[in-house]
């Protein structure tokens, strides 16, 4: 079968000739019509993800939607190694199958699902949002960050706050507040954060990170306490380590913690799944997107695009 192989750690995939997957116990052998090309499928083809294998000569791609084996059009996560779904076929766990509304297209439901899965699940499980809170977004301006406010509002955020680091993408978004981290950024998160906000999405972390705890937790220290900040990390794209006082933590009702891959099941993250879908109709979600023919998967490899690109298998 025709698919994206990654030959070696950090060089882009080619189009080549794979083996076709077959099923065992428990699996099924996906037709695959739409697969995303996310930041986490390029940190796993670079061998630079927490969960990345040791060794080349697999198929990237961590999600799809497509058919099964039975003909039922489903939205799949994890294939199983080393049948990825940037291909023509995909080996998947029955239990890691979805079904897809009729009303979402192959590609949008990819797209929806990798941008809007991680907060989704993140809202949801680990910062368990409530109605009429506030929700902060620390690199709003990627397809993710963008699902993200979209989401919160679908929980029942009462505010949403959009961050980052590019003003004119800022000015595209929907967001009660729009905060662009500039050099004179501090004095508006600081006056945000006394205004109360309950969770943090970080899709980023690095220096920006840096700013917004600081601005969050700032030596307040209340005699009757201070309020509950959820600050749920998500990504790195800023930087993989920031510096952390511990004091920050002592004088806050600050709690990080993690979404993602070890801190939620597998299975939570397929339920997240089915849910976002199901949900996506009515909610009018939607996450731009550009599809891409199979044979294109190294062209567009390494490009920064404003869009999610879609690979499309059967277009090879």
């Amino acid at each position: 079968m025709k698919a994206a192989i990654v030959n070696a750690f950090g060089v882009a995939p080619a189009l080549g000739e794979f083996r076709a997957p077959e099923a065992g116990d428990g699996e099924t052998v996906v037709t695959v019509h739409a697969a995303p090309l996310s930041p986490i499928v390029k940190a796993l083809a670079s061998g630079r993800h927490y969960t990345s294998s040791g060794t080349a000569g697999f198929v990237p791609g961590i999600d799809g939607v497509g058919v099964d084996a039975e003909g039922r059009r489903v939205y799949f996560l994890f294939p199983k190694a080393p049948f990825g779904s940037m291909a023509q076929k995909s080996l998947v766990a029955r239990d890691m199958l979805v079904p897809v509304p009729d009303q979402l297209s192959d590609d949008r439901a990819a797209a929806i699902a990798t941008a809007g899965l991680a907060s989704w699940v993140a809202l949801s499980r680990r910062a368990k949002l409530q109605k009429g809170e506030v929700v902060l977004v620390n690199g709003a301006t990627g397809s993710a960050g963008r699902m993200a406010l979209d989401i919160a509002r679908h929980f029942g955020a009462r505010k949403v706050v959009a961050v980052g680091r590019n003003r004119a993408r800022l000015d595209e978004l929907e967001a009660d507040v729009k905060i662009a981290l500039t050099d004179d950024a501090d004095q508006p998160l600081r006056a945000v954060f006394d205004q109360g906000v309950d969770v943090v999405l970080d899709f980023i972390w690095g220096a920006p990170a840096t700013r917004i705890l600081k601005a969050a937790a700032g030596n307040r220290a209340s005699r009757t306490g201070e309020p509950r900040l959820r600050y749920v990390q998500l990504g790195t794209a800023a930087g993989e380590e920031i510096p952390l006082r511990g004091d920050m933590l002592r004088s806050s009702g600050l709690e990080l913690m993690g979404s993602g891959i070890g801190s939620l099941s597998v299975r939570e993250m397929v339920i997240g799944a089915g849910e976002l879908l199901a949900a996506s109709p009515a909610a009018g979600f939607e996450s731009p997107f550009a599809g891409v023919p199979l044979a294109q998967v190294t062209d567009v490899w390494n490009r920064e695009p404003d869009v999610r690109y879609i690979i499309q298998p059967n277009r090879v």
